[in-house]
């Protein structure tokens, strides 16, 4: 697969905000004391199983999370990423990523404008069925490529995600290039994710970074620990 248009917005957050949220056999990973909440929209193109051909519906469709960045408890060499939500525009990916990883996936009405200028209208709704409203609209542009520094890579270099399915905690490992990360321009129109986490977030601006399209290689998921 690959990943496209995408924008990562970041805050500065106390763990204890997070704590409850997330299973005690993982550690919130921290950056000068801080954990950092995660909003990231983005496209999802030429999805498919490996040696598999496409399927209809499921190789090309916007998706939006939620994350902070974890650790386990008895693996501090493994950081990774803890969604809190995933909103995205494919009713079949929604429904295999629920039952193979325990993600916490949710479908939404997407959209994604792209102007001349370099400018990206990028909005999400959520619809799924007796979940809580969620909504995005924000305006972003990339700018000029940035060299990272501690801060971008300790946000960005996340090679797993972490879940808990049928009660276990499981990881998922991906493989890319580095990221190829730019500054960013962003202008926040509504934001109301963090509902689900009980989190009103910082009146700081957030810390921002665009990426050029990355190539992604995700495996199944396996028992952590």
């Amino acid at each position: 697969m690959t990943w496209r248009h995408l924008l990562f917005m970041h805050w500065r957050v106390e763990a204890s905000a997070l704590r409850n949220h997330i299973p005690r056999s993982l550690e919130i990973d921290l950056h000068d004391g801080s954990a950092w909440l995660g909003v990231v929209p983005f496209t999802m193109t030429g999805v498919r199983a490996r040696c598999a051909p496409p399927l209809p519906g499921v190789t090309r469709f916007h998706e939006l999370n939620l994350r902070t960045y974890v650790w386990p408890k008895d693996e501090p060499n493994k950081p990774g990423v803890w969604f809190f939500s995933l909103d995205a525009a494919s009713r079949i990916a929604v429904r295999a990523a629920r039952r193979g990883f325990g993600l916490p996936y949710m479908n939404a009405r997407m959209s994604l404008t792209n102007a001349d200028d370099g400018w990206i209208d990028y909005t999400s709704a959520r619809t799924h069925r007796a979940e809580p409203p969620a909504t995005l609209d924000v305006r972003y542009r990339a700018g000029e490529p940035v060299t990272p520094g501690r801060l971008e890579r300790f946000l960005t270099e996340r090679y797993c995600l972490y879940a808990v399915r049928r009660g276990r905690l499981i990881r998922g490992n991906i493989h890319h290039a580095p990221w190829a990360l730019r500054a960013a321009e962003c202008e926040i129109r509504t934001l109301d994710m963090t509902r689900l986490i009980e989190l009103d977030l910082p009146a700081e601006p957030p810390h921002l970074l665009c990426a050029d399209p990355i190539t992604v290689v995700a495996w199944r998921a396996e028992p952590a620990g």
